[in-house]
């Protein structure tokens, strides 16, 4: 009965997943007008969250955490370790390639759950779900070339061997990264969630994945320390919506659905933003955003029909 209710409540739970997902962009934004480096802010986000799990962890999943497999510790090692590369390529990237470029590459991440998944999990999904997929791409695809593309005589974008030359190739190569690392993520994720408890599982995920990025941030040169309160405050509030509600709700998730199916509504994050960015920033979403978001929504409704 209890799984009947959750399965009840599993698309309310992905839309709040979503919506807080999408204060991600708006947080990160806030931090990084203040000064704070992208290492930083991706390294204090999963330290935050962590700390805040740890007396909840500790007082209420002891138990279950003593009982962990090695295999289990292993393969939880993995995961935070894809989490916190995910993060660090993804942001990183953005200093060298378009924010277009960028996103379009790290949107690929949803392709290679479904590629993937019926190898390593053995879940495939139906036709309908493989052309939600495909419509989400392209919406994915349309929001990011939206900011390289000139739309107002006709459609003007860079020439191909812009994206694929020099610094630009570096970044893209990162956003790539980026989407092939939370693939292994969210896949071994949909494994462990099988036989875990979601605090123990996010506690053990988000710990590893907030000790790798301090070594990432700390071998980058950068350091935690120095920046106003309020850069500590919007860093805060990022490490309690989008990551502790929104990739949690993910996670929980995952003992329900398929990845591909978790990766695909991950999708839906650029809507959220660009709604988020015209009630907070007063920022009007363009016409493409607009088409794209079409786009990715019916590929979600496609997708969760089945």
């Amino acid at each position: 009965m209890p799984e009947a209710r959750a399965r009840l409540s599993l698309p309310f739970a992905i839309l709040i997943a979503i919506l807080a997902v999408s204060t991600a962009s708006i947080f990160i934004r806030f931090a990084q007008s203040d000064g704070a480096p992208s290492l930083v802010i991706a390294a204090l986000r999963l330290t935050f969250a962590t700390l805040i799990l740890t007396p909840i962890a500790v007082a209420n999943h002891l138990a279950e955490i003593k009982r962990f497999t090695r295999t289990e510790v292993l393969l939880g090692v993995f995961s935070g370790i894809f989490l916190a590369v995910h993060f660090a390529t993804w942001i990183s990237s953005l200093e060298y390639t378009s924010v277009a470029s960028s996103v379009v590459f790290v949107s690929t991440g949803p392709l290679w759950v479904a590629l993937l998944s019926p190898l390593l999990l053995k879940e495939h999904l139906a036709k309908s779900a493989m052309i939600g997929l495909g419509l989400s791409l392209a919406g994915g695809a349309v929001i990011g070339l939206s900011d390289a593309c000139a739309w107002d005589a006709g459609i003007s974008c860079p020439a191909l061997q812009d994206i694929l030359q020099g610094r630009a190739m570096w970044g893209n190569f990162l956003a790539l990264l980026g989407a092939l690392t939370v693939t292994g993520y969210l896949i071994i994720g949909r494994k462990l969630r099988s036989r875990m408890s979601l605090v123990p599982y996010i506690f053990m995920v988000y710990g590893f994945a907030a000790l790798a990025l301090i070594v990432i941030m700390f071998a980058s040169g950068n350091t935690p320390f120095g920046y106003a309160p309020k850069t500590y405050g919007w860093i805060f509030l990022l490490a309690a919506l989008p990551q502790l509600i929104g990739h949690s709700t993910y996670n929980w998730a995952l003992k329900y659905l398929p990845a591909a199916f978790v990766a695909v509504t991950t999708l839906g994050e650029p809507i959220g933003s660009a709604l988020l960015a015209y009630v907070i920033l007063n920022e009007t979403p363009a016409l493409a955003t607009m088409i794209g978001g079409v786009l990715i929504l019916s590929g979600i409704y496609l997708a969760s029909r089945q």
